[in-house]
Formats: C-alpha cells, structure tokens, sequence
C-alpha cells in the first residue's frame, strides 16, 4: 500500500511548487510516485466543483452550503480514485496530493457556527473516508499561510496565467476564516504545521520544502 501525504493550505500558499519538487525529488529517488491535485480540473468529475466555484451556484460561498459543497468535492475524488490512481494507491510507494478531504475542513468549516465543528469534522471524516471509501492519509502537512499574503499570490497568479479568480479566493472574510478552520483541524486532527510566511512576508520555499520533505519520511536508495 503506498503512503498518501497530503499538502493543504490557503490558495497562494505554495501547495503546488512543494508537490511539484516532492514528486520530482522521489521520482529521481527511485520511488514510484504518483502526484495528484484537486479539484481536478480538466475532468469531468469537477463538472459540480467547477459550477460552483465559478459562482454559478450563487456569487458567494455562503450561498451554497457546507454539506452540499462539500458533497460535490468529495465527489470528485471519489471518482478520481475510482477511475485514475487507486491502482497506484494499493501499489508501492508514494500518492503526493495538492489538496484532499481536509480541504473540506479548510473551507466549508467556515460556514458554520464555530461550535458546530467537532460535529463537522466528525461527519467529513465519517462520509468521505468511511461511506465513500476514500483512503485516509498517512499525514496532513499544513501550509499556513497570512490571508493578506495569499490574496496577493492569488492575485500574480492570476494576472501571470489569465486564470479567472474563484469565489473561494476573492473573498477576504473566507480567506481569514479558512486559515482559523485550518488551524483549529491541524491542532484537533494532529496535522503537521508548516510555515509559509516568516517576519510579515513570505518564507522562502526552498526553507518551506526543506521542511515539508522532512516531514515526508519514507525512505529512498542513496
């Protein structure tokens, strides 16, 4: 069975530079390893994901709520693994994953009375790892990163690639409350912290994949 780590954070944390570099030092390594990112984009399993981070659904997050967004994620992975990396999953070596069930926790958390998320983490955990069958991750690494530095890296991003910003990184008050969410399930759900940003600006990601790689412990050929 291979070892799933997964790298979650805010939008503009780095989740996808640190994969990127994981997948490449393991595959120079030797190790088979198999990278994946969600919402996967390019298939038609996002098609609900897609609708509603576009704003088809309402131009807030809070117009759609935390189950039913929730369910459409989950749903994307579910059959994500169904179609495409469970063959990898049950084989050796290592899944890298941008993103997974704990983005869920991350985002839709935010929706809901802060009283109310043990009893939300308790059902994301219980619908997407026990009734879909979603494999649970070996580790959480957790990028934390300051709402106001990722709203800048959202917005070069953008302006980098032409990427339309979604309803998830427009909204200010969602960026605050994801990262409140993420530490709160980092401290309940023993996720492993990393920081993202050092003295009020961003930490170098070399230092941020140094870290995160050791965090990764699985062993490689010399």
């Amino acid at each position: 069975m291979s070892k799933l780590f997964v790298i979650d954070g805010l939008d503009g944390s780095g989740k996808g530079t640190i994969t990127s570099r994981l997948e490449a030092h393991f595959c120079a390594s030797s190790v088979p390893v198999r990278r994946i990112s969600f919402p996967m984009y390019d298939r038609e399993s996002s098609t609900l994901v897609r609708m509603y981070l576009e704003g088809r659904l309402g131009g807030s997050p809070e117009d759609t709520g935390p189950y039913a967004a929730s369910a459409m994620f989950a749903l994307d992975r579910y059959i994500s693994f169904r179609t495409d990396w469970s063959e990898a999953y049950h084989g050796d070596g290592i899944i890298i994953a941008d993103r997974y069930t704990s983005a869920n926790i991350v985002h839709q958390m935010t929706k809901i009375p802060r009283e109310k998320w043990d009893e939300f983490i308790d059902w994301m955990l219980d619908f997407e790892h026990t009734k879909l069958g979603l494999p649970a991750p070996d580790k959480v690494i957790y990028l934390d990163m300051l709402p106001q530095l990722s709203g800048r890296n959202i917005a070069k991003r953008s302006a980098d690639t032409g990427r339309n910003i979604d309803i998830h990184e427009k909204d200010t008050h969602h960026l605050a409350k994801s990262r409140e969410a993420g530490l709160y399930a980092a401290a309940r759900l023993g996720w492993f912290l990393v920081d993202s940003h050092e003295n009020g600006g961003l930490r170098s990601l070399d230092k941020v994949f140094d870290e995160v790689l050791k965090l990764c412990d699985y062993p490689v050929s010399s």
